[in-house]
Formats: structure tokens, C-alpha cells, sequence
């Protein structure tokens, strides 16, 4: 099992990429009141039959040619199930993915959130050709970072990865984060 639920999140998203998404949409929600942490992931890839959906859940089902099992998405359901929450995964061919993984915030065997910001910031950088739009909510406050907005600022050939660029959007990131919950550990 992975030891924080960002690096459940760094490995959907990396699924999204591989089936073709132009844009992923990534949300953390934090709400203390409810005793939730819930996490959403929305892509427009490619989407799965209804066999790959039922089978996406087995860690001996994956569609890569590279290792014979798929461990990310059947931990990351027993991860939220094992911590008081729930698990749903949507998809339809053509159209996208969506999964939401609920988790007790405050329950015993959550484990923690961990370093969001450097996985959304990695994923940014290292995945040029895909749009991503990120929210953090934590009780009623918010942030979003939206790289399609950005491109709009940055105009054509620069790149998220250039130091300046990158250094920002990391910056960015962790600051919103820290103003947003007030740096209260998730």
C-alpha cells in the first residue's frame, strides 16, 4: 500500500495521462466539520469499456505491457474503504474517467495526505502536453490552480518545466495551501 494518499492521487493521474486526457481535473476537499477528506479525480481520456471497470478494481487486472499487475487503483479503494470512507470509479469509453475516494479524516488507519503540493506541481511539470486543474478546499476556503490559464499568461514556448516557471508554480502551490488550511496537517 502507498504511504499517503498523494502518492494514490500522483498514480491515478498518471493513469489519466496514459488513456489520452487533455485536461485532469484533481480535488482535494477537506472539511473538518464532516470528518471527510474526499479526493476526486476527472479526466477526459479515453475512458473504460464496462469490462475494464469491473476488472480496473483487481490488482491482477492492467492493461500495461510492462508488469502483469495494477496495484494503484484496488489500494486506493481499500485505503479510503480501510479508513471509514468509500471508493466509486465512473467511466465511459470515449468520454473519460472519474474517481472519488472518501476517507474518515479523523479515523485511525487514514493515512496522511502528505505532500500534495509537490505531487500536483510534479505532475504540472512533468506532463506538458496535458491540462490540469487543481482545487484545495479546506472547511469553506479554497484555492485553484488552472494550467490552461496559465498558458494564457505564459503565451506560446514557455514551458512548465523552465526553472522560473516551475519555481513558481511550486510556490504557488505551497502558499495557497498553507493560506487555504492555515497549515493545519492533513
Amino acid at each position: 500500500m502507498m504511504p499517503e494518499i498523494a502518492l494514490n492521487i500522483l498514480d491515478v493521474a498518471e493513469n489519466s495521462v496514459r488513456a489520452g486526457a487533455s485536461l485532469i481535473e484533481i480535488t482535494v476537499s477537506v472539511q473538518p466539520g464532516a470528518d471527510t477528506l474526499t479526493v476526486t479525480i476527472t479526466d477526459d481520456g479515453c475512458g473504460m469499456t464496462q469490462e475494464q471497470l469491473e476488472r480496473v478494481q483487481d490488482p491482477f487486472y492492467t492493461t500495461r505491457t510492462t508488469r502483469k499487475v495494477g496495484l494503484g487503483i484496488p489500494f486506493f479503494k481499500q485505503a479510503s474503504e480501510g479508513a471509514g470512507g468509500s471508493f466509486q470509479i465512473d467511466s465511459e469509453t470515449g468520454k473519460g474517467t472519474t474517481v472519488k475516494a472518501v476517507f474518515g479524516l479523523s479515523h485511525i488507519d487514514r493515512m496522511p495526505l502528505g505532500n500534495i503540493s509537490s505531487t500536483i506541481h510534479t505532475l504540472i511539470v512533468f506532463n506538458a502536453q496535458t491540462d490540469f486543474r487543481y482545487i484545495y478546499e479546506y472547511g469553506e476556503k479554497s484555492f485553484v490552480l488552472d494550467t490552461r490559464q496559465m498558458r494564457e499568461i505564459l503565451g506560446e514556448g514557455i514551458s512548465f518545466s523552465e526553472q522560473e516557471v516551475s519555481a513558481f508554480i511550486r510556490e504557488y502551490l505551497e502558499v495557497n495551501k498553507t493560506e487555504t488550511d492555515g497549515g493545519a496537517e492533513v
